[in-house]
């Protein structure tokens, strides 16, 4: 009888889901990227909070046992030109298309090790145990900085300890170059205020002096390589100057200077002979010129006479203005007196005597020009001699000057190379005399109040830590937390319908929200119920199995919810409570449990004296009834299919609150007897790979699956896409719309 009845019960086909459907699930609803973020922060709100709270709290104490730091800063300009003292250039060339290159290399250099160990030197840190314990420096070698005993450092002692105030040092100054300005802040950091004004000052100081330091050494080597080439050319230019004095020596040159040729472009030297070769042939000339105007003058009286020589000269010419005088003035006298008139005879002896004279004269010139005509041919003919000797002499000495030339120019060039090296060593001497381009613009004073540590800075920077920290914590519980919380999740990570979601009614009673209809949670019911309609060819299932994966997801809220939301539609609904493990749906109508289920499958046949009648409206009840030795050996049995037979002949509609899947074999062997499962998932529930197991489980008995419904759903996690903000609710909103 029972195989029959088994037999007999025969589901239509159900009917899948169509994703397009406005009524069906929902599940390709995704919200928007940030607002998963928000929905993140939203989950793990107070676990952010705490790390966010405890850094901030660990900064607060952090800053308060901080020992109080102090900084103090100079200030330096540094020029591209360096300002000169002379006007001198020195070694480095000024390229104004360099100026960063040359602005890095200064705060290098104002960073370098070796500034450092010149400010240790200077303020001798080694041996300072103050400058030490400023900075709380700790060794493993005590015996660097505590009592020794009043035995003094020895030199390993003191080479670690200089090189641990330089690295102290470097790990504390901070270079900060001013931006569009030749300004450079020189930052030192220490628990003292003192020591930090003294070692930015130091710093600064060590600084200019270091520069000139390397200018001069510039200037020395190059002044150490000028000694040595100057003296070598002083050598290589006494031996030119030698050889060429024993060379003029040796050859008669006697060199008068230089002298430019008639053309101007080149210099010819003057020798001793070339000079007397000039002179006596410029004499020569003059010689000649003598002569031809002797014999010229000698021809002219030859052609003109005696006479023509005398009214030249002056005092022929003034004898015979004398005598004409005395003629005239006897001639006078022989007008009125006798020849021998005493005065007459006078004035003729003085006739006589100047007639005398004038003869005499004018032999004296004809003599004096033939004397001069003599003298200037034999004048001439000694010059010409002369002249004809300095010129063989010359050409000798042109012959002997090819040689003496060359030692010459060796001489003159040498001199020259001497002489240039000699000036630029004397340059380079006073080059490095000058201002230096860098000037202290404000020194470091000591410093009145502590640059660290600062309380609002610190907490700003544990805020950000915090919320840093906070951020990765909580995205990284959320890759943890397998748990669904989006509904899209459902369809997409579990390949199953959605049904619909629940919102979370943990703030209300479900039975008092269940019984209002227009509750949000009776809203989603009907939602899901309308959704059902869908799942088969002839509308809302007739007998349908609720399960979960694990106990307390709402598998027995939702049974009874189902089943009252189909009781309100007019329906004849039974709910079984197939729990017997841990039955709870009695407790909901305020009924014992002493009745049930479980003795139908014991083997009472009368199902009617174990089903409790008008708990709702449509609604009847069958408790699980005593809890049996093995609940899955009664299910095991195909009485549970005679019932569900049975049951259905009688009601519309039988909903089967089914114990959970894992870990238990009951919902399995109750899906046989059912048309479908409606499995039931708790939000931020079981993770996905449990959900996954269950659902492998009753698809591996072959078990249809309507879908799933997502429970306990927070508002905030369905507030985009799932009308939870408007639909769940809506009438009674209205009714308060109304009534205010």
């Amino acid at each position: 009888m029972l195989q029959s009845i088994s037999s007999a019960i025969e589901y239509p086909r159900p009917t899948n889901f169509s994703d397009g459907a406005s009524d069906g699930p929902q599940h390709n609803l995704t919200p928007p990227l940030l607002l998963q973020y928000w929905q993140v922060v939203l989950r793990w709100k107070w676990v952010m909070a705490g790390i966010v709270l405890s850094a901030l709290a660990l900064g607060l104490v952090v800053t308060l046992l901080m020992a109080p730091k102090y900084t103090a800063t100079s200030r330096i300009e540094i020029s591209r030109e360096q300002k000169k003292v002379t006007n001198v250039e020195g070694l480095e060339s000024v390229d104004s298309g360099r100026d960063l290159e040359f602005y890095q290399t200064q705060y290098s250099l104002l960073s370098a090790r070796s500034l450092a160990e010149r400010v240790s030197r200077s303020l001798r840190l080694a041996s300072n145990d103050a400058f030490f314990e400023a900075h709380s420096v700790t060794t493993e070698d005590a015996s660097l900085f505590f009592d020794r005993g009043g035995r003094p450092l020895t030199a390993i002692e003191r080479a670690k300890r200089e090189k641990l105030a330089v690295e102290v040092l470097l790990k504390n100054i901070s270079i900060a170059p001013i931006r569009n300005s030749a300004l450079i802040d020189i930052s030192y950091t220490s628990s003292s205020p003192g020591l930090s004004s003294q070692v930015a000052n130091a710093w600064t100081q060590q600084f200019i002096e270091s520069s000139m330091d390397r200018r001069f050494a510039s200037t020395a080597d190059a002044r150490r390589f000028l000694e040595e080439r100057l003296d070598d050319l002083r050598r290589r230019l006494e031996t030119s100057e030698r050889d060429l004095v024993n060379y003029a020596s040796r050859k008669g040159i006697v060199a008068l200077g230089k002298s430019k040729s008639l053309d101007g472009r080149t210099e010819v030297e003057r020798t001793l002979v070339s000079s007397d070769l000039e002179a006596l042939n410029d004499a020569l000339a003059k010689a000649t010129a003598d002569r031809f105007a002797a014999e010229s003058r000698i021809r002219q009286r030859s052609a003109t006479g005696a006479n023509s020589e005398a009214l030249g000269n002056a005092a022929i010419s003034s004898l015979r203005e004398r005598r004409a005088e005395v003629g005239s003035e006897y001639a006078r006298l022989m007008v009125q007196f006798e020849p021998n008139y005493p005065a007459a005879k006078a004035l003729a002896e003085q006739i006589r005597a100047l007639d005398g004279s004038i003869a005499r004269e004018e032999l004296r010139v004809q003599t004096s020009r033939d004397v001069e005509y003599r003298e200037a041919v034999l004048r001439e003919a000694s010059l010409r001699r002369q002249v004809d000797m300095l010129k063989g002499r010359m050409d000798a000495q042109q012959r002997d000057s090819i040689q003496y030339n060359i030692y010459q120019r060796e001489a003159d060039t040498n001199r020259e190379l001497y002489d240039g090296l000699l000036q630029r060593y004397k340059e380079i001497g006073v080059a490095g005399v000058g201002a230096n381009n860098i000037a202290i613009v404000d020194i470091a004073k000591v410093p009145d109040k502590p640059s660290a540590p600062r309380l609002s800075v610190n907490l700003a920077l544990a805020l950000v830590l915090g919320l840093g920290l906070a951020g990765v914590a909580a995205f990284g519980l959320e890759q943890i937390d397998e748990g669904l919380r989006d509904p899209g999740q459902v369809t997409r990570l579990l390949q199953i319908p959605l049904l619909g979601s629940v919102p979370d009614v943990e703030d209300e009673d479900a039975l008092v929200a269940l019984n209002d209809a227009k509750s949000n949670l009776s809203e989603s019911y009907l939602s899901i119920r309308s959704n059902l309609a869908f799942s088969t060819d002839h509308g809302v299932p007739r007998a349908i199995m609720v399960t979960s994966t694990r106990p307390a997801e709402g598998k027995s809220t939702t049974s009874l919810a189902l089943a009252t939301v189909f009781g309100r539609t007019g329906k004849k609904v039974l709910i079984v409570d197939a729990d017997m493990r841990s039955p709870s749906l009695h407790t909901f109508v305020a009924m014992d449990n002493k009745q049930g289920l479980s003795n139908f499958l014991a083997g009472d046949d009368d199902w009617r004296q174990l089903v409790a009648s008008d708990v709702a409206k449509g609604l009847s009840l069958m408790a699980a009834g005593p809890t049996p030795p093995s609940a899955a050996e009664l299910l095991s049995s195909d009485r549970m299919t005679v019932l569900i037979g049975q049951l259905l002949e009688h009601f519309d509609h039988v909903v089967i609150d089914a114990p959970p899947i894992l870990g238990l074999a009951d919902a399995p062997l109750l899906s046989r007897a059912v048309e479908g499962c409606i499995f039931v998932i708790e939000a931020d529930g079981v993770a996905v790979r449990g959900i996954k197991a269950s659902l492998d489980r009753l698809k591996s008995v072959q078990a249809h699956i309507f879908g799933a419904v997502l429970t306990k759903l927070k508002k905030r996690e369905a507030g985009y896409g799932y009308g939870y903000g408007y639909g769940y609710g809506y009438g009674s909103n209205l009714e308060r719309t109304g009534s205010s």
